[in-house]
């Protein structure tokens, strides 16, 4: 009876051992499923944020090569700008020389003129 009673002890011990054992490789199962899910799921988030990160990096990149140019096209504006205003002080310069020659000129033929009417009224007398 009492070897009886020790082989229904151990068989079942052993039947509650191959249950524990199975359930401990379901919820092995069950745990790397659920971290893969979890996985997957942060890669798709990290997956995006890495697209999204190169996107910005191209679009750096070329808004930096749009400034470069618009600041060239800027400075050759400004000089294009210099130019011109130098232009027109040499415009200016010119038309006030030319008002100053011509003052010049009626102060000479204003001078003439009197000189040559103070010769006509002399000279009869």
């Amino acid at each position: 009876m009492l070897s009886r009673l020790l082989k229904e002890h151990q068989a079942k011990q052993n039947e509650r051992k191959e249950l524990q054992e199975k359930r401990r490789q379901e919820a092995i199962t069950a745990a790397t499923c659920l971290t893969e899910a979890l996985v997957d799921h942060l890669n798709v988030g990290v997956a995006q944020a890495y697209m999204n990160q190169r996107k910005l990096d191209h679009e750096v990149k070329t808004l930096q090569v749009q400034a470069a140019q618009f600041a060239k096209q800027t400075g050759q504006w400004i000089g294009m700008v210099e130019n011109f205003n130098q232009a027109l002080k040499e415009i200016g310069d010119v038309e006030n020389w030319a008002r100053s020659i011509e003052l010049d000129m009626r102060t000479i033929a204003t001078a003439l003129e009197y000189v040559y009417k103070g010769q006509l009224q002399s000279a009869p007398s």
